[in-house]
């Protein structure tokens, strides 16, 4: 780690002096110290009763260095290790210590530019192209952006092509743990209105999925299409969004696709210190007696934001052979006393949002309530502590749909440190 760390920062304090002393140039390097503790006691996945909670730590370290020169040329490399306190042997010759971000992005003239690399790709609310920042280790993408911004009007062009290895034969289809799509071109534009609280963005993506057979090392691919939009308007105090999207093309297997997503939430700040938010989203489910699939993929979404904090739905998955959809209706009221401390609560009534038989009948859509509660606290600059509860009572039905057993209590705890200064700055 120390050896990477000094070849990093050498590289990015001698890259101006390639260039020579014309033009001006930016260093920064920073730091981010994340621990958390949890008690998950239902978390993820619902408990059987007499299932013992389980406890942990885990842990972000990563390092960030960024130059910029002018307005022309920016890089950035970040690398971390993320694991659980204790997992790491105390003499340890294998360290997990990656690159989770490496990218260069050329400046050109009239707005135009190009970012190649390894990258975070976050888009308008994060649900189906997010960073994921929650999860220790994040999301990251290889990709290649090509775009156009000017104060009003941004477009940007993704392109991916991914592999496994430098292959001789075959493809990612039997590789686990890899990227998982084979190929991606995305097309998002957005438009905002400088002298009006209102902005709309719009979203093409077309994924290209690689299924085979090992044994033959044979390979199909299957493209399926994610499109829809993304609305924002805020006047004075209200602040309200929506966002709809459809995906059609093939399953994996062949099926014909045809689903879709919809959300709505509206907020009102009382005043300075008080917030009240309620919404609506709905995912549409798959129908087994369909032969087209119409389960929605939220895809490369930061989840964790949107169906409560338990990560009960698309964080992880439905019980074995179920996608019956989410309709989530929420209500939350925030609270900020201070301006280092702020406190917020949410309530989720979950329902399926499509018909599911067991025992040859269809059970109730009703799956239960869920309650989060997080305050957040900034210590000092840089630095903020912060903790969540949460409380899920469902029903009959969430044990068909997810597991376990609603009698048993379902609960859940964290608390965090995040400390992420920018620990330097050169210009010249």
């Amino acid at each position: 780690m120390k050896q990477i760390i000094f070849t990093l920062s050498v590289f990015l304090f001698t890259i101006p002096f390639c260039y020579g002393q014309s033009q001006e140039h930016e260093t920064s390097f920073a730091v981010q110290i994340r621990p958390r503790a949890e008690y998950r006691n239902g978390a993820l996945m619902p408990r059987d009763e007499g299932e013992s909670a389980a406890s942990f730590i885990n842990n972000r370290a990563r390092l960030s260095l960024n130059y910029k020169r002018s307005n022309l040329l920016t890089l950035k490399l970040s690398a971390q290790h993320v694991g659980v306190w204790g997992q790491d042997p105390q003499i340890d010759k294998n360290g997990r210590f990656i690159l989770n971000e490496a990218w260069a992005r050329l400046n050109f003239n009239h707005g135009f530019f190009a970012q190649l690399g390894r990258q975070s790709l976050v888009y308008d609310d994060e649900r189906i192209l997010g960073g994921l920042d929650w999860n220790v280790a994040g999301r990251f993408h290889d990709a290649l952006k090509l775009g156009y911004e000017n104060p009003k009007n941004k477009l940007h062009l993704i392109l991916a092509f991914n592999q496994n290895d430098e292959k001789i034969h075959g493809g990612t289809y039997y590789a686990a743990g890899a990227q998982p799509y084979k190929t991606m071109q995305t097309l998002w534009y957005q438009h905002t209105e400088k002298n009006a609280p209102f902005s709309i963005s719009l979203l093409f993506m077309n994924l290209g999925m690689e299924g085979g057979n090992i044994e033959t090392q044979k390979s199909k691919n299957r493209y399926m299409q994610t499109m829809g939009t993304h609305l924002n308007y805020s006047p004075g105090a209200w602040k309200f969004d929506g966002t709809f999207y459809y995906q059609t093309g093939k399953t994996i297997g062949g099926s014909d696709i045809s689903a879709w997503m919809g959300s709505v939430r509206g907020a009102y700040s009382v005043d300075k210190q008080w917030t009240v938010s309620i919404g609506s989203d709905i995912v549409s489910g798959n129908d087994a007696k369909s032969e087209t699939y119409k389960a929605f993929n939220p895809l490369y979404g930061t989840h964790h934001k949107f169906y409560g904090s338990m990560d009960y739905f698309y964080a992880s998955s439905f019980a074995a052979g179920l996608n019956p959809g989410l309709w989530d209706s929420y209500l939350g009221l925030s609270y900020k006393p201070s301006s280092t401390v702020g406190l917020s609560l949410n309530y989720h009534y979950f329902r399926i949002a499509s018909d599911v038989t067991a025992d040859n009948e269809k059970i109730s859509k009703g799956l239960g309530s869920e309650f989060d509660l997080q305050v957040d606290w900034t210590i000092m600059k840089d630095v903020r502590l912060s903790a969540g509860y949460s409380v899920m009572a469902g029903t009959e039905s969430m044990d068909i749909v997810k597991g376990g057993n609603h009698k048993s209590w379902q609960d859940w705890g964290w608390l965090s440190l995040n400390i992420n200064p920018q620990v330097l700055f050169v210009k010249w």
